[in-house]
This record gives C-alpha cells, structure tokens and sequence, in this order.
C-alpha cells in the first residue's frame, strides 16, 4: 500500500502549485486523489497541480481515511471499484469523520444506479472515465471546493450571528466600520435617559436600534412603545400619543390611556416624527421639558418618566427652513444623533445579514435552505439596494419560499435583484422522441389501475430521463443537471427520489 503523498507543495513539484489567483494569505484548494491506478492517479494529480490545486495521492482506501484523520482536505476524487475498500465505502466513512469534505465519485461505468448510490451517500459529484478532458475534473473539483467554501463561509457566519445575538442588539447586524460607529454610539447612550435622533434612509433598521438602546438601558424591563407617526390620521395623533377622557369627541365613549403613559418609566419611539402636525409637536415638545402630558378633553396634568427615541428619513432642517417642524423640538429630539449607513456603504455586512434572513424564512417556513451559490451571493452584494436591509429581507423571505433546493440560487431572487435569471428547458427535451418514450411506458402500465400507472409512470420516467442525461453528461452529474434544465440539488433529488423507490 502506497502511503500518503504528504510533502510540502514545493517538494511535490508540478504535482502541487499554489493558485497564483488567490487572495494574499489566502490557503490553496486541498484535493486527495484516491485511485489504485498509479498512472491515471499521477496524470489526475499533475493536471490538478497544473490548475494550482494542493494535491496528495492515495492508492487505496485505508490510506485515504488515514489521511482524512491526520489532514485537512477540501475535496476528495475517489474510484469507485478498489480493492479492500471499495469507493462508497470510503465515501460514506469520510462523511462520517468529516462531512464538511467534498467527495467525487470516479467510475468507468456510467450507471445511474451508481450514481444514485453515491449522491444518496454524500458524494458532489459523479465523473465517468475516461474523462472528456482533465479540464472538466479539474472544473469538477474547483465547483466541489466551492460548494465547500460556501458551506464553511456559512459556517462562520451563523457563529458570528450567535456572537450578535449574544451582545444584545438583536436583528442589528453587521461588522462594517459604519455599524460598529453604529454599536459604538448604542453602547455609550444607553445608560443615559437623553433623547436620541436616529436618521437614515428608509429600511435601514431604525427601529432595531431603538430597541438595541432600550435593551441595553436600565429601562430594559420595562415597557418599548412604538407608534409610526406617519400612520395615523391627525385628527387622531394627539389622542393616540396622550389619550383623551370620556365623551372629549364623537366616539370617545370611555378614557383612554395614551402612549406617553403607556411608556411611563419605559422607552416610547417615535418613528417617522417629521410627519407630526404642529399642534401635536407643541404637546410632544412639553412632554419631553415638563415630563408632564394632558389627556384630550382634560385639564389634569400627569407626570410621566419616558425615554424618547425619535426616528426620520426627512432632513428636519430643511422642514424646519418651510415652517413644517419646529426648532426647539428639534433641538431638544437631537440630543444624540445616530445616523445609520444605507445598505450600499456597507457592503461587507451583506452576506452577514442575507445569511440571518436565510435562517429567519427557513425556520418559518419549514424548509432546510441552508446557503446561497457564489453567483447568488455576488449578486446580492453587488446591488445597490435603495430600499436597504427591509429590501434586503424581502429579496431572502421570497427566496427561501422559492428555493425547490438547500441552496438560494441566481432564479429564486427578484428580477429586478438577479436579473431576470431564471432556468428551464421541457422536460421531455432528454429524449431523441419524446413522443415514443411517453408510448412505451403508457403501454408498460396500461393494465394497471390509474393511480398505481401513474405512480409508475412517475417512477420510470425519473429513471429514463435521469439516465438519458447521465449518459450525455458521460456520468457527470452537475452536466446532467445543466442539461436538464435543473440546479443540481433538483436532479440530486431526483436521483435520491428513484433510488428510494
């Protein structure tokens, strides 16, 4: 048995170069190839290394899983048909020490059969020899290493998710220089009952930070009272922010606590404050000098002790400059200001934020949709989001509804988010005559009752149109999956789907 090529890269020569693409600092893609045919297993190795890929190389598969349990590896090229220990043995016990590992399956026998075997036991991908060309393993192997990549990227970004959520912002995420200005700024004010002024484009998570204020105050066990301002009729504002007693106008027929005694010793946010009228701005402006509120209709004064959080995305000085907002509640709102970043100056935070979005919709809806692809990612980064982190949200909410797989892909996004991408081809578009495949397996399950034939029908026709793509695709599996009109976790499933039957 042949040990472990376990030497540096240099030592390996042309068997082993670092990418001259990858970022500074950045490890190479650690690829083990397992074959007990020296020469294919050495031509397998050099074209990898070629490609700047770290390679070693196994004989057989007991020392394949030595190697897995002594090294890290990104991606494996197993045989299928070894001696001792065949491939699937070997694949199913990788999994076992180390799922996170990639594994592609090597055969010289096409057989969707195999192909089922091998994806139902954790494999990537399914390459048939001899191979088109060391190109497309090559190509194999980076997608493997890629899909890797994402699963650890993920990895990471729920563990920084948790460290968030610790912390006590709740659904304030980020790490960009901007948020953390941000987290700086809701630390340090907490403690303090001063009034804060949060500005920012709309959807860029305003309320979030009130409520990160109020949870980190000595308020925290207290009430935190919302009222969008904007969404109340005027007429009603006055009564909704400091009540009214019985009979102070039509329909007032018993008294009404407002929101100002709601919040007594507690925390009342005001979103979108630029939309009060004047006369509620003079009672508001009184609340927050005298701590002192009038109930509609009444002469009696309460005391109340409320923290006020105010938020706009309006430039109060410039409605201050038409007589539409009055100075002194501005100057006496702006206390501390926080000025949240739009979505597009901190663009690092994206893949942090679509990641919770991803675990949010997942839970709720019931699905495991665990990642996005590389393509989806970049393209979710490289928008302009106007309407920022609730833009953002929505975008993931209907993704995750979309997804038919584990991943988020480039098609479950919003067209005017991806593009417009979406995939499809009919789904007869395997067969050289459709039209007679569909006769002969009509004829095959004529005889049976209808639920059962079509169960049947069903059935062969997963089998049929799975190998036809197989055999096209020369046994590979993310080629079948092209040609199919599919994202390769759809015709994973399929395969799964007939392997199960």
């Amino acid at each position: 048995m042949q040990a472990p090529d376990s030497r540096t890269p240099s030592q390996r020569g042309s068997d082993s170069r670092r990418s001259t693409s990858a970022a500074p600092g950045a490890a190479p893609v650690r690829v083990l190839v397992v074959d007990d045919e020296p020469t294919l297993r050495r031509t397998i190795a050099r074209a990898l290394g070629a490609q700047g890929l770290e390679v070693a190389q196994c004989e057989d598969g007991y020392a394949a899983l030595a190697y897995v349990r002594a090294q890290d590896v990104d991606v494996l090229l197993i045989d299928l048909m070894m001696p001792g220990i065949g491939g699937l043995d070997v694949l199913r016990e990788v999994k076992a020490l180390r799922p996170d590992v990639e594994c592609v399956m090597m055969t010289a026998y096409s057989r969707v059969e195999d192909a089922v075997a091998a994806v139902r036991a954790g494999a990537y991908d399914f390459l048939t020899k001899p191979f088109p060309s060391f190109d497309a393993v090559a190509l194999t192997v980076g997608k493997a290493a890629e899909r890797r990549a994402l699963i650890m990227r993920a990895r990471r970004l729920e563990e920084e998710l948790e460290l968030g959520r610790q912390s006590g912002l709740g659904e304030l995420i980020g790490t960009s220089a901007p948020m953390r200005a941000v987290y700086r700024l809701v630390e340090g004010v907490a403690a303090a009952s001063s009034t804060v002024l949060i500005l920012g484009e709309s959807g860029t998570g305003k309320e979030l930070v009130a409520r990160a204020i109020h949870r980190k105050s000595a308020r925290a066990a207290r009430a935190f009272v919302t009222v969008n301002c904007s969404s109340i009729p005027e007429p009603l504002i006055e009564s909704e922010l400091f009540g009214h007693v019985k009979g102070a106008f039509t329909h007032a027929v018993n008294s009404r606590a407002g929101l100002f005694e709601i919040a007594d010793k507690g925390t009342l946010f005001l979103d979108e404050v630029g939309d009060l009228s004047l006369a509620a701005q003079v009672k508001v402006l009184r609340a927050l000098q005298e701590g002192e509120v009038k109930r509609v209709g009444s002469n009696e004064t309460r005391t109340v002790d409320v923290r006020v959080v105010a938020a706009t995305n309006v430039d109060l000085r410039e409605k201050i400059a038409k007589g539409a907002f009055r100075e002194d509640l501005f100057y006496r709102l702006n206390v501390i200001a926080v000025n949240l970043p739009p979505l597009r100056d901190r663009r690092e935070d994206i893949p942090l934020l679509a990641q919770h979005f991803l675990e949010k919709y997942s839970r709720r809806t019931g699905k495991e949709v665990r990642r996005m692809t590389a393509e989806t990612l970049a393209t979710l980064t490289s928008f302009e989001w106007p309407g920022n982190v609730r833009q953002l949200e929505n975008a993931l909410e209907r993704a995750v509804v979309l997804a038919a797989g584990d991943e988020v892909t480039l098609a479950d996004l919003p067209d005017e988010v991806g593009g417009g991408a979406r995939g499809g081809r009919d789904a007869l578009s395997g067969f050289a005559d459709p039209g007679q495949a569909l006769e002969s397996i009509v004829r095959a399950v004529a005889d049976l009752p209808y639920p059962e034939a079509k169960k049947r029908f069903v059935r062969d026709f997963d089998r049929a149109y799975a190998q036809q793509q197989l055999d096209r695709a020369q046994g590979n599996v993310s080629e079948a999956a092209r040609r199919a009109g599919l994202d390769r976790s759809n015709f994973r499933r399929v395969l799964r789907k007939h392997g199960g039957s």
